[in-house]
Parts: structure tokens; sequence; C-alpha cells
């Protein structure tokens, strides 16, 4: 199968390309070898920019909503184009009480960066989510026959003397884990 670095959907402005979306650029970031915990990162933060938009934009004449990935050495880049709104994407301060307003503040702490621009096609928001790819480990043959590797899920399949494993964690188990 192709690994696809980069990514575009046109898709229709309704929340079901919210899933759809999200399951493109997992397969995409998976197949490309990116590390699961910046995949699941990636994902959220499309899904909050992707329910931004269908919440306080419109559609793109023609078009619906387009979303856009692009991967590189060290991160995944995503951004969500729509018609533009009535006000621009900005962190909200949410009270306690509050059932909406959280999802920027979402992406800004999964993400290296993110920020917003407009023009005459409408607003995009973008994100920078940081991203290693999968690291393939050599264990001990000791480990593999002594059966120490059989509670380790190993991916891809690995060839019995091998396996692959994150070098990083996600942004929020990292901020955790310094806690």
């Amino acid at each position: 199968m192709e690994v696809t670095e980069s990514g575009v959907l046109l898709l229709p402005f309704t929340a079901s390309s919210v899933g759809v979306a999200r399951r493109h650029l997992a397969s995409d970031l998976i197949e490309a070898g990116m590390c699961g915990s910046a995949v699941t990162d990636a994902a959220l933060v499309i899904s909050e920019l992707l329910s931004n938009a269908l919440q306080h934009g419109t559609p793109m004449p023609g078009l619906g909503i387009r979303v856009v990935w692009d991967t590189d050495g060290d991160g995944v880049r995503v951004s969500v184009s729509d018609g533009g709104g009535l006000t621009q994407p900005e962190v909200a301060e949410p009270t306690p009480t509050t059932t909406g307003g959280r999802g920027l503040r979402i992406v800004a702490r999964l993400s290296r960066r993110w920020g917003t621009y407009s023009d005459d096609d409408g607003t995009t928001v973008w994100a920078e989510v940081q991203a290693s790819p999968l690291t393939v480990i050599p264990v001990p043959a000791v480990a593999v026959e002594g059966g120490l590797t059989d509670r380790v899920p190993a991916w891809p399949a690995s060839s019995g003397s091998e396996l692959s494993a994150c070098t990083q964690r996600s942004s929020l188990a990292s901020e955790r884990a310094a806690r």
C-alpha cells in the first residue's frame, strides 16, 4: 500500500465529515509510520478544527469544507478551510458550567503551534502536531524465547527479534508526567 505524506479532502458541510476526515488522516499517518500517540493527537486536533468550522463557519462555495494534512520528518500540519463566519477563531475562556468553548484550547495544548488566516475564499485554521516515527528496537533473543515479548504489541508485525515502539509520548502525556 502506498504511504501518503499529504492528503486533501473536500467534504460536505455536515457532522459526518468529521469522522470521515479523522479516519483518512489516521490511516495515512499510520501508513506513514507515525507513532500511535501522534496519530491520536492529530486525529483529535482535526476533529476539533472540523467541529469548530461546522459550528461557527459557513460552507465554501461549491466545496463544503476542505481538510488538508502534510507530514514532514517531525510532525504533521493539519488545516481546515471553510467559507468564513461572523467571528474569527480564538481560544475561549469557558466557565466550569459552559458546555462548549474548549475546542481551540485542546488544539493549542496538543499542537506545537496553531493559527488562522482569512482570504477571499474563507477562513483556514491550521495546527502543527509533533510526531515521531515508529522506531525498531532490537530485543535480545532470550526475551523472545522466554515469551517476554508476547505481552508487548509490535507494529508493524515484527520478525520475532525486533519490536517497534514510539520514541515519544503525546503532548499531554509528556505534560502530565512532568507534574
